[in-house]
């Protein structure tokens, strides 16, 4: 295969701190080409780089054997290189369709046809996602189906997916990867981001791994195996050491207090007479299909979504009812819900680190205090960059510049902050990398081991099986199974989930 693109000594230098330095990469006609790293790693950079979002330091990029430097994202684009970023760059006040064209409208354009052709463009893509909605009324999974739409739709030379699969279900998958394998067969290639590493393995031609910035290895998948890449990525072998393996003797710990109930808990036809105790000293799991209500109980109990007015059922804390009208509330009685969506719900983007974990303690403070103190913010932003190890040039660095596994550190710093006694952990380590996740699981043990009770949503049975001391599964809105850890297994727990 020839070669499409060419990087030779790329670096990328913020405030004498090195994003990537001195990288050296080719990229072949009709390849998928994973690269796989940490966060923080550089991936998400040197891609934007390649995409003309970012400007290298130094380097050189050739594409079909010419110098080329790009100003921005459309000039690539006019050069044939696309890029689906991780955060949504959809306009939310648009619909799908006008989305899906944006930029490239004829000179006058009619409503009707325009929907016509993006409903016929999408079901090609076997993407059903209707082109007359808001972008702003879709979930995430569906936003990430338009953003891979239209980057197809532009007819790219070279697709950059960055983290493409983090919000799909399994069939959603399923469709995006023969959509890849039909790109590909098109000479189209492709560029996959991801910290799925046996989706990486599964369907890419060449691994590259990079690790704080700089290049570690390029090589043939096929010469590559899980273990492999992880001791690369980190630097040491985390194989033992994230997940448990199924059949696993595990030890649980023993249960505490029942701080808090569940008791006929409803809410539309999302959440149905749900009941259930969650337990001080314990890591409850809570597993199940998209569209079970699991999100959706966490939003109940910590007060951010309200439950039905007449037969919504009941919530005991410490045996007492309560009703929260806000999340204010609840986090004033010790519950905290650390958000699936870390984006959107999870923290102020154009603030700092500092900010945005002071505004968590702030909502333990009294409305009365006016005054905030920049010293007692700095040392608290210190405090747990250091205890979380989030990875930033300073604590004044803004979020929205930390790379997805540091911005979840920061969002779950926020709720720590806080001093609960209840913690929700909806997806804790969604787009995350494994040395990150080796890094969450074990904050989670420690926070039960410390007495608190901690509420763990994955969709990702591993990580339920790894971390959870009883294990309970949700089905059309309620719990309808518990498990223990020595009597979980991967297919029973799966089985209760469908069937």
């Amino acid at each position: 295969m020839s070669t499409l693109v060419e990087l030779r000594g790329i670096t990328k230098e913020y405030w004498g701190a090195y994003a990537v330095k001195n990288i050296s990469l080719s990229l072949k006609q009709g390849e998928i080409h994973a690269l796989l790293g940490e966060n923080g790693a550089g991936k998400s950079t040197l891609t934007k780089m390649i995409a003309g979002a970012v400007k290298p330091s130094r380097g050189q990029m050739l594409i079909d054997g010419q110098e080329t430097s790009f100003d921005t994202p459309n000039a690539a684009l006019r050069s044939g290189i696309a890029m689906v970023y991780q955060e949504t760059s959809l306009v939310p006040s648009l619909t799908v369709a006008q989305n899906l064209y944006l930029g490239d409208e004829d000179f006058f354009n009619r409503l009707r046809g325009l929907y016509i052709s993006a409903q016929q463009f999408l079901q090609k893509l076997n993407f059903n996602v209707d082109p007359t909605k808001l972008v702003s009324q879709l979930g995430a999974a569906q936003r990430q189906m338009v953003e891979i739409a239209r980057a197809v739709h532009h007819k790219a030379r070279l697709i950059i997916f960055d983290e493409p699969t983090a919000t799909l279900t399994p069939e959603e998958k399923h469709h995006f990867f023969g959509l890849i394998d039909r790109l590909k067969s098109e000479g189209v290639s492709i560029v996959f981001i991801s910290h799925a590493l046996e989706e990486a393995l599964a369907i890419s031609d060449r691994v590259t791994v990079l690790r704080d910035g700089e290049h570690v290895m390029t090589e043939d998948t096929a010469k590559l195996d899980r273990d492999k890449i992880v001791k690369a990525m980190v630097g040491r072998d985390l194989s033992d050491s994230i997940y448990a393996k199924d059949g696993q003797a595990r030890t649980r710990r023993p249960r505490g207090e029942k701080l808090l109930s569940v008791q006929n808990l409803s809410m539309g036809t999302i959440v149905k007479n749900n009941a259930f105790s969650l337990y001080a000293g314990q890591i409850t799991g809570f597993f199940g299909l998209i569209g079970s209500g699991r999100t959706e109980t966490a939003k109940i109990i910590a007060g951010v979504v309200k439950r039905d007015f007449l037969h919504g059922g009941e919530i005991f804390l410490d045996n007492q009812p309560v009703r929260y009208r806000t999340p204010r509330h609840a986090v004033a009685d010790g519950i905290v819900y650390v958000t699936e969506d870390r984006k959107i719900e999870g923290f102020f983007e154009t603030m700092s680190i500092a900010e945005n974990i002071h505004a968590g303690r702030l909502a333990t403070s009294d409305p009365g205090d006016v005054f905030v103190s920049y010293r007692e913010m700095a040392e608290l932003a210190e405090h747990w960059r250091k205890s979380l190890n989030i990875r930033a040039i300073s604590g004044d660095a803004k979020v929205i510049e930390l790379s997805g596994g540091n911005q979840q550190k920061v969002v779950i710093a926020k709720s720590l902050v806080q001093k609960p006694r209840l913690v929700i952990f909806d997806e804790p380590t969604r787009g995350v990398d494994v040395g990150a996740i080796a890094e969450i699981h074990q904050l989670i043990h420690r926070l039960a081991d410390a007495g608190l009770a901690v509420m763990v949503i994955s969709s990702y049975l591993p990580e339920i099986l790894a971390l959870s001391d009883r294990i309970l599964v949700m089905r059309q809105g309620r719990v309808v199974e518990e498990f223990t850890p020595e009597s979980a297994k991967e297919e029973r727990i799966m089985y209760a989930a469908v069937h």
